[in-house]
C-alpha cells in the first residue's frame, strides 16, 4: 500500500478529513522553503503538496504565479524540488509528498529519468496541472511503474461523459478543482460542494480532496465534511509573501507564521470531523 493510500485509509478510521498545505519550492528561497516542508507534518499537515517552479504556470493566479516567480529567482528547478523530497525523507518516512506542476519541465528532464528519480527521491505522486489523461500515457505508464499514483484534476465542468475516461488513469486520490477558474481567486460554497462531489463519487472509490478555493479554517473544515480532504494554496502563499522584506527576503517569523497558520487549518479540520 503506497503512502497515499495508508495515510487516507487511517484518516478514515479516524473518522476526519486531511489537510493538504501547498508550499512552492524554493520560494523565497531554499532555506526557508525546506524549514516549512519539514515544519507542516508537525503543524498538521497530513499529506503535502510541493509545486515545481514553472515560468508559464497557467493554472494558478497571481498568488501562486509570483511564487513561482521568487522561487525561479532563487534557483529553483524540477531537481532542485526532488533534492528537498529527498531531505525531508531523511526525517519522515511517513507523510506523502506530491509533486504538483507543468508537464514542460519534466519534458525537459526526461521522463524516464524523472519517474525513476522521483521515486527514488521519496515523492508518492505527481499532479500534472496540462496534462490531459488523452496524452497521459507517456508519463502515466512509467509513473506506474515507478508507484508513483497520477493524481488527477476534475473541474465542475468535467461532465458525466467525461469524468470515466479522467478517472481511468488515476490512482492516490482525486482533487476536485472547486471553482472554474485559476487558483486563488475565489471560493466555491459549500452548498455547491456538496452537490458536486457525490455525482464524482459515483465513478470512483478513490479519496477525493477540494482545492482551488480553499483559504479559512471554515472553508477547510466544509471542505472535509463532504470530501475527504482540503488543500490550501494561495492563503499560505499570500502569508508568507506579507512576511517578506521589502527586497523580498524572508524575515525571522516568516516559517512561524505559515506554519501557525497550518495549525489553525489543521485544528479546523480535526474538529470537522463529528459533522463529516
Amino acid at each position: 500500500m503506497s503512502r497515499i493510500a495508508r495515510r487516507f485509509a487511517a484518516l478514515k478510521a479516524e473518522g476526519r478529513g486531511a489537510l493538504m498545505p501547498f508550499i512552492e519550492a524554493y520560494d523565497p528561497d531554499p532555506a526557508t522553503s525546506m524549514a516549512l516542508l519539514r515544519g507542516l507534518p508537525g503543524a498538521g499537515a497530513d499529506l503535502i503538496e510541493l509545486g515545481v517552479p514553472f515560468t508559464d504556470p497557467m493554472a494558478d493566479g497571481p498568488t501562486v504565479q509570483k511564487a513561482g516567480q521568487r522561487a525561479l529567482q532563487a534557483g529553483g528547478t524540477l531537481a532542485g524540488a526532488l533534492a528537498m523530497v529527498r531531505d525531508f525523507r531523511r526525517e519522515d518516512d511517513d507523510t506523502p509528498v506530491v509533486l504538483m506542476g507543468y508537464v514542460n519541465p519534466i519534458l525537459s528532464y526526461g521522463i524516464d529519468r524523472f519517474c525513476l528519480d522521483a521515486a527514488s527521491s521519496g515523492v508518492d505522486g505527481l499532479i500534472v496541472v496540462d496534462l490531459p489523461p488523452e496524452e497521459a500515457d507517456e508519463l502515466a505508464i512509467p509513473a506506474r511503474a515507478q508507484l508513483l499514483d497520477m493524481i488527477r484534476l476534475i473541474a465542475p465542468t468535467t461532465d458525466e461523459n467525461r469524468l470515466p475516461k479522467v478517472l481511468a488513469g488515476t490512482s492516490g486520490f482525486i482533487y476536485y478543482v472547486a471553482i472554474a477558474g485559476i487558483t486563488g481567486t475565489r471560493s466555491a460554497s459549500k452548498d455547491t460542494l456538496a452537490e458536486a462531489i457525490p455525482r464524482v463519487r459515483r465513478f470512483t472509490d478513490l479519496p477525493i480532496a477540494i482545492g482551488f478555493g480553499v483559504r479559512t479554517p471554515q472553508q477547510a473544515a466544509e471542505a472535509v465534511q463532504v470530501a475527504d480532504g482540503a488543500v490550501v494554496a494561495s492563503a499560505l502563499i499570500d502569508t508568507l509573501a506579507k512576511s517578506l522584506d521589502d527586497k523580498g527576503r524572508a524575515k525571522p517569523d516568516t516559517v512561524r507564521k505559515v506554519l501557525d497558520q497550518v495549525r489553525d487549518l489543521a485544528e479546523a479540520v480535526r474538529g470537522a470531523r463529528v459533522a463529516a
